[in-house]
């Protein structure tokens, strides 16, 4: 190939690392998230051999930055350096851990085919991975607000605050999940929950990013919110998330 030729197939962008899984004897299969190109999933060669210096680099929730080669199904990793070494410090706790694993799960779900938001997809995915890196702030209300700022940025923003059927301005008592968030009483139908004004209020909370008030709500309403927040995830992306079933809640 001439360099020419090499240089118009390739490029450099910063990445964070969602996933990874096995390929052959020594290669590893890698999905980044890309602020410029979405999600990219690469073949990373030599990488599970002991002498590769790639391989510690290119593992889930590390920040990098990765030179591509453009293939035809897959891109080929020629470089990586590493940018920040959130995995490190994840992995190191449980909680941490599981709650970054639903977090890039549900990044891969939601870029795998809409390439528009991507760009702020990667912003928001970076964001939480670093704050759950940091461990200044509980993991279970990270998830949380992460999942649904992401399904927002998607196109399906809930509303916590005024009736998503008639836009009465709330507080309102009732959520349906298929709807998008609360319903008044005169629009609420069959089925709607009836989740606590504390639950309903750290859903708002968790959306806007008012962690003040996200902090202080109590363990009460962080379990029945969670619940609401899983089923609106579900409902949208068609399927169970399944890193989610790990996340232990308090």
């Amino acid at each position: 190939m001439s360099p020419s030729l090499f240089a118009a197939k390739s490029y450099r962008t910063p990445a964070l690392v969602l996933r990874t899984h096995k390929l052959g004897e020594a290669d590893r299969i890698v999905v980044l998230l890309t602020p410029e190109h979405g999600q990219v999933r690469a073949v990373a060669k030599g990488v599970r051999r002991t002498s590769s210096k790639l391989g510690a680099t290119l593992e889930p929730f590390m920040f990098v930055d990765v030179q591509l080669v453009r293939g035809r199904t897959l891109e080929v990793v020629t470089q990586a350096q590493l940018r920040a070494p959130y995995g490190q410090a994840l992995a190191a706790d449980y909680a941490r851990y599981t709650s970054a694993h639903a977090m890039a799960e549900t990044a891969e779900r939601l870029t795998e085919t809409d390439g528009e938001s991507g760009a702020a997809q990667f912003r928001l995915l970076h964001g939480a991975v670093a704050a759950l890196a940091r461990g200044d702030t509980d993991p279970g209300l990270l998830l949380d607000s992460y999942l649904l700022r992401a399904l927002a940025t998607a196109g399906w923003a809930p509303s916590f605050t005024d009736c998503v059927r008639c836009g009465a301005p709330g507080p309102h008592t009732a959520v349906n999940i298929p709807l998008g968030g609360v319903v008044c009483h005169d629009c609420r139908p069959a089925g709607s929950q009836s989740p606590a004004p504390e639950t309903v209020g750290l859903l708002a909370a968790l959306l806007s990013g008012d962690w003040s008030r996200a902090n202080g709500s109590p363990p009460g309403a962080r379990r029945e919110a969670a619940g609401i927040v899983a089923g609106y995830l579900q409902w949208h992306l068609e399927r169970v998330v399944k890193s989610l079933k790990h996340v232990e809640r308090a």
